[in-house]
C-alpha cells in the first residue's frame, strides 16, 4: 500500500498515470484500469481512485465514457522538449531599456477583453477573497482603535508568529541535532516581496556595486537593481536544476559581486527547483565568501507535489542567507503584505524599512494573521496547487498542439508560469506587439535579462482559469509563431 496520507493519495496516483501519458506509455485512447481495479492494484480505496480520475479530467488528460470506463484523451500529445541551460559571457551589465515592455505587460493585465498570458498572477475565482472580504469588515468594525494606529516597523506580532508556525515545517536539523529555529523577533514585515528585496539589497550593497541573478532572471529583481543604481551579473541556469553553482563560486571567488538575487523554488521565468543539495551547497558559498544571498520564495507554497520544498535558507547557519516572500500569489496580490528573514542584516533590513515606508498597513496585517490563525490557508492551499497544476498540464499540451514545430518548454514542478523557447527565427517582442492586437498578453524573453538574450523565448501565464478563451489565445500565439514574426 502507498504511504501517503490518505487525502494525497490520489496525487500521487493521479501523478504516475500523468507520467505515464507524458512518457507514452499510456497513449491516446488507451482505457486506464477500472475503478476497481486500481484499487485493488494500489491498495486504496475506490473513492481515492475516482479522485484521481477525476483530477486527471480536469487537467484534461482523460475521458470517462459512460458504462465503458476511463481513457486516455485523443489529443493528447508527446510534448516537446526542454529548454537546456544558455551559455554566455559572464559581464556584468549596465541596465537595459526594457521599461515600455514591462509597461505593456503589466498594463494588459487589467484588460478584461485581455487572454492573460503575460503577467505572472493567479486567477481572481482561485483566491479565498470573500472570507478575505469578510475578515477586512469584521477587523474594521471591532478593532477601530488598533487600525487607527501604526504597527511596529518590525509589523504585527501574530502575523510575525504564524510566519513563524510555518517556518517550522521546513527546518533543517543539522550533524550535531540542532535546527534552524526562528522567532517573531527574527521576522519584519514588508510591503510585498518587492519592497522586502529592496530593502535587503540596500542593506547589503551601495550604488555602482554588481549583484549576482539567474539568467533568465524576472524582470522585476533587473528593475530593483537598477533603481537602486546597481548592475546586474547573469549567472546561467538549469530550466530544472537553478542557477549554476560552479559559475557563481566563480562570481564569488573573484569578488566580482556583492550580493545574489535568488528564485531557489519555481523560479520566474523557468519554474526551475533547487534540489537540496544545491540549496544547501549555495548557503555554504554564502558563508565561505561572506557574500550575502537574497531569495524570493514568493512560490514556495504552490509546489504541485505533496511535500513543499525547504527554501535555502533552511540551510543557512550563519546569517548569510536573506529570506523574502509574501502571500501575494496565494492569497491576494492586493494585501501588499510580505515578509523577511533577513539573518545577520536584521537591523540594517529594519532602518532601511523605517526610512522607507516607516510601517506596513495595519489592516492587512491583521487580516492576514487572523486567515493564517485559523487554519484556513492550508486547506485553500490544496485547492489552489491542484488548480494550477491542471492549468500548467492543459497549457502544455496546448503548445505541443499548436506551437510551430522546434519549440521547446519547461516543465515546472511548481508556481504558474512557463518558459517556452521558439524556432530562433522568431522574434518575441514582436509576436509580443502582434499578440497584443489579437487582445493576447505574454511576456517576451527580451524581459528577462540585462544582455539582450532570450529573444526567441516567452514566458506564459498558467494561472488563470483554462477556458476556450485561452485555448483560442493560445492556438493564436501558434500561428503567428510559424508566421515567421
Amino acid at each position: 500500500m502507498l504511504s501517503l496520507p490518505d487525502t494525497h493519495l490520489y496525487e500521487r496516483i493521479a501523478l504516475e498515470i500523468r507520467e505515464q501519458v507524458q512518457q507514452r506509455v499510456l497513449q491516446p485512447g488507451d482505457r486506464l484500469p477500472s475503478v476497481r481495479k486500481m484499487s485493488e492494484q494500489k491498495g486504496v480505496s475506490i473513492s481515492t481512485v475516482l479522485q484521481a480520475y477525476m483530477h486527471l479530467e480536469d487537467m484534461g488528460l482523460i475521458d470517462a465514457r459512460p458504462q465503458s470506463g476511463y481513457y486516455v484523451r485523443q489529443q493528447v500529445r508527446s510534448l516537446p522538449p526542454e529548454p537546456t541551460i544558455h551559455r554566455f559571457s559572464l559581464a556584468p551589465t549596465a541596465p537595459a531599456n526594457m521599461i515600455s515592455l514591462v509597461e505593456d505587460v503589466i498594463n494588459a493585465a487589467q484588460y478584461a477583453d485581455f487572454a492573460p498570458l503575460g503577467g505572472a498572477c493567479p486567477a481572481p475565482e482561485l483566491l479565498p477573497l470573500n472570507k478575505i472580504a469578510k475578515l477586512f469588515a469584521s477587523i474594521a468594525r471591532t478593532e477601530v482603535a488598533t487600525i487607527s494606529r501604526y504597527e511596529p516597523s518590525v509589523g504585527n506580532m501574530e502575523l510575525r508568529r504564524q510566519i513563524v508556525l510555518r517556518a517550522m515545517d521546513w527546518s533543517v536539523t543539522q550533524k550535531n541535532g540542532a535546527a534552524n529555529v526562528y522567532s517573531p523577533e527574527d521576522v519584519i514585515i514588508s510591503c510585498g516581496t518587492t519592497e522586502a528585496i529592496n530593502l535587503c539589497l540596500r542593506a547589503v550593497a551601495t550604488k555602482g556595486d554588481t549583484i549576482a541573478v539567474e539568467s533568465p532572471c524576472y524582470f522585476g529583481v533587473l528593475r530593483i537593481i537598477e533603481g537602486l543604481g546597481m548592475n546586474a551579473l547573469e549567472i546561467p541556469s538549469d530550466p530544472r536544476t537553478g542557477v549554476s553553482l560552479e559559475h557563481l563560486e566563480d562570481a564569488m571567488c573573484k569578488r566580482l559581486i556583492k550580493a545574489c538575487v535568488l528564485v531557489p523554488n519555481f523560479s520566474n521565468p523557468t519554474g526551475s527547483c533547487m534540489p537540496d543539495t544545491n540549496k544547501s551547497a549555495a548557503a555554504a558559498l554564502a558563508a565561505k565568501y561572506a557574500i550575502p544571498i537574497i531569495e524570493d520564495d514568493i512560490y514556495g507554497d504552490i509546489c504541485f507535489s505533496d511535500k513543499r520544498p525547504k527554501p535555502l535558507k533552511s540551510f543557512d547557519r550563519d546569517g548569510w542567507v536573506m529570506l523574502c516572500a509574501s502571500y501575494s500569489k496565494t492569497i491576494s496580490p492586493g494585501l501588499r503584505v510580505g515578509f523577511m528573514l533577513p539573518g545577520r542584516y536584521h537591523k540594517a533590513v529594519l532602518h532601511n524599512k523605517i526610512a522607507t515606508s516607516l510601517a506596513t498597513s495595519t489592516l492587512p496585517q491583521l487580516v492576514l494573521a487572523k486567515f493564517l490563525q485559523n487554519g484556513g490557508y492550508e486547506h485553500h492551499l490544496r485547492g489552489l496547487r491542484k488548480a494550477f497544476s491542471s492549468q500548467m498540464q492543459r497549457v502544455l499540451q496546448a503548445v505541443a498542439e499548436y506551437f510551430p514545430e522546434g519549440t521547446k518548454v519547461t516543465r515546472p514542478q511548481g508556481g504558474f508560469v512557463l518558459w517556452v523557447e521558439l524556432p530562433e527565427h522568431v522574434d518575441s517582442v514582436r509576436l509580443h506587439q502582434r499578440a497584443l492586437q489579437e487582445n493576447i498578453s505574454i511576456a517576451p524573453g527580451r524581459m528577462f535579462s540585462e544582455q539582450q538574450q532570450y529573444n526567441h523565448y516567452i514566458r506564459l501565464n498558467c494561472g488563470s482559469l483554462w477556458s476556450s478563451q485561452i485555448e483560442q489565445a493560445l492556438a493564436t500565439l501558434g500561428r503567428l509563431a510559424g508566421e515567421r514574426v
